[in-house]
């Protein structure tokens, strides 16, 4: 092991940053946003650290959950053009609420999917990059 990246404080940010994204599913992405902006601010701090690959997975994973989670409700713009047409409505609004919710649980588990594969590389003192 080395003791200088076990001892680091870099390291323990980055693990908070993984749990963060981890919960920000519970916050409506309230705490990935944080993480986010944490990542950006730190980033120049963990340069050319093994901890420089770990906040480039996290920035670009918050940035395809965020693409992903906005797809998942682009559906929901037909509803727009059923007119009065109730069974027209009907029909779009249950299709595009169960494109919806399967786009955002299948998100949901990539990022804690994402965050996990990360924490046990940091745990290894290993960069998520070669």
């Amino acid at each position: 092991m080395n003791y200088s990246v076990d001892q680091d404080s870099n390291r323990t940010l980055t693990l908070v940053l993984y749990v963060l994204y981890i919960i920000a599913i519970f916050s409506a992405g309230l705490l990935a946003v944080i993480a986010l902006v944490i990542n950006y601010i730190k980033r120049d701090d963990v340069r050319g650290s093994i901890f420089e690959s770990h906040f480039t997975w996290q920035i670009r994973s918050f940035w395809w959950y965020l693409f992903w989670n906005i797809i998942a409700f682009v559906p929901f713009i037909f509803l727009f053009f059923t007119g009065e047409n109730v069974n027209a409505f009907a029909g779009v609004a249950i299709g595009a609420t169960t494109f919806c919710l399967g786009v955002v649980g299948v998100s949901w588990i990539w990022i804690v999917y994402r965050a996990i594969a990360g924490i046990i590389r940091l745990n290894d003192n290993q960069p998520m990059y070669r």
